[in-house]
């Protein structure tokens, strides 16, 4: 089920389609994720559409973190079917907030429909109000006629041309908590799956000094292992051409030195600062810079940034162990040991088929 999009489900690959009180959930969970992006400082999320929402186990929506990879700061990558694409970015090739409120409005279409209509025909259509023809077929009438003009009226608001005048993240999930009718059924029992049966709470694979560490919760002595490894998992994560060597490039990797120094003598808060000024510039991507902001973090006591950062080392670098051993410890300082335990096996068996691959540990 992790692997399951919400394309899968919505455009009925092997006659699966979700019920309306499920795609109204969707719906709040886009809107609620991208409004704490939106006010943790991250508003940036590139190629929203429905490829971009994951079911967990649980069978709950989650939005993957692909969107938020390394140029979700620069506005500058858009990747998706022009008739999709915010009008603001053919015309400047930069994406924005309210970008993203529009590419949210095209998902709404996609919950509503069932497929992909092009934002102009959907519009031609609300204005006309033909929303029954809009309307997913395979709901077979099973929805409130009231709840879909409201999500129908909000896509439109997303969707109009100019970008001031879509609405923001909040008021998405204001428009759209009220509106939920099944708040107390599991999305498991919505979608049809069975219940996600609970994980071993310990690790099946041997652990590496890492994987003990993490087990053990044992800060210094993951510190002293990401010292000695340095920046090796990092080959292969950035290619610079020689006019990006700039003064801004030797600046950004003066900025990394610093932390490096702070880190190794730890001095956490400096090094959280040093390499908070190498991240925000976004010419090169560290998946071991965020794994050592992670560590700062977690002994400074700030457990969700720590997650954070250990997140996004996964997103740049999708199967290195260490950030989901930096994610096992943030999800066990939140006393979400489940959760953390899941995370162990995951890393301890990346480790295990990297060794078979023979490439080392």
């Amino acid at each position: 089920m992790p692997n399951d999009t919400l394309a899968k489900h919505l455009f009925h690959w092997e006659n699966q389609t979700i019920e309306w009180a499920m795609r109204l959930r969707v719906a709040l969970y886009i809107a609620e994720a991208l409004d704490y992006c939106s006010a943790e400082g991250r508003p940036l999320y590139h190629d929203l559409n429905a490829y971009r929402v994951l079911f967990d186990e649980n069978g709950d929506p989650r939005l993957s973190c692909f969107g938020m990879m390394k140029n979700s700061r620069d506005g500058k990558s858009y990747s998706t079917n022009l008739a999709y694409t915010p009008p603001e970015y053919l015309r400047n090739g930069r994406v924005t907030p309210e970008s993203v409120i529009f590419s949210f409005g095209t998902v709404l279409l996609d919950l509503l429909s069932g497929k992909h209509i092009p934002p102009s025909h959907a519009l031609d259509m609300i204005r006309g109000k033909n929303i029954p023809l809009l309307m997913d077929s395979h709901l077979e009438g099973n929805f409130s006629t009231e709840e879909a003009t409201v999500v129908f009226e909000l896509a439109s608001q997303c969707l109009q041309y100019e970008p001031r005048e879509r609405p923001s993240p909040r008021n998405l999930v204001e428009t759209l908590a009220p509106l939920q009718n099944k708040p107390d059924v599991p999305s498991y029992v919505m979608l049809g799956i069975p219940k996600h049966e609970e994980a071993p709470p310990t690790p099946q694979h041997p652990l590496s000094p890492m994987g003990d560490a993490c087990t053990r919760m044992d800060l210094t002595a993951i510190h002293q292992i990401l010292v000695m490894t340095h920046y090796k998992d990092d080959e292969g994560t950035n290619e610079l051409s020689f006019q990006e060597w700039t003064q801004q490039m030797r600046d950004m990797l003066e900025a990394r030195k610093r932390g490096d120094l702070a880190f190794r003598d730890k001095d956490f808060k400096t090094a959280i600062d040093c390499y908070s000024q190498f991240i925000d510039v976004g010419t090169m991507v560290s998946p071991t810079v965020y794994a050592r902001r992670s560590l700062c973090y977690l002994l400074c006591d700030q457990p969700d940034t720590a997650l954070r950062d250990a997140m996004q080392a996964q997103c740049v670098y999708p199967d290195w162990s260490t950030a989901f051993y930096m994610q096992a410890v943030a999800l066990a300082k939140l006393d979400m040991h489940k959760d953390a335990a899941d995370m162990l096996n995951e890393a301890a068996a990346l480790e295990e088929k990297r060794q078979r691959g023979g490439r080392g540990s």
